[in-house]
């Protein structure tokens, strides 16, 4: 388990030195992703060593939002303020992403 998350960090490492080495508009933990993708369809032994990891991470993600929730009823007085604003733009963003994955995957379902 020890490696397998080291295994994990360390891409996420090298996606956050290459991201800012290169002044890339991605972030560094997507890069790192897209790198641990890339050599788990190079090398599929690595699959067996961090997916049991993964779930487990993957299993314990919503504790990754408590964060946020806190911030959100500590600020309350900015969410009455600009909160009309927020949820515009969440909803408009949410929208966005759906139509551009949905042109994304025909685009793609063409090829």
């Amino acid at each position: 388990m020890i490696n397998a998350l080291a295994t994990l960090l360390g891409f996420q490492l090298v996606g956050e030195v290459l991201a800012r080495m290169l002044a890339l508009p991605v972030p560094g933990p997507v890069l790192g992703a897209v790198l641990l993708a890339a050599v788990l369809f190079l090398r599929p032994s690595i699959l067996e060593g961090v997916s049991e990891t993964a779930r487990g991470v993957l299993r314990h993600l919503s504790l990754l939002f408590v964060p946020a929730a806190v911030g959100v009823t500590e600020h309350r007085d900015l969410m009455a303020e600009h909160g009309l604003a927020l949820l515009l733009a969440l909803v408009a963003s949410t929208v966005l992403a759906l139509v551009a994955a949905g042109l994304v995957f025909r685009w793609v379902a063409r090829s």
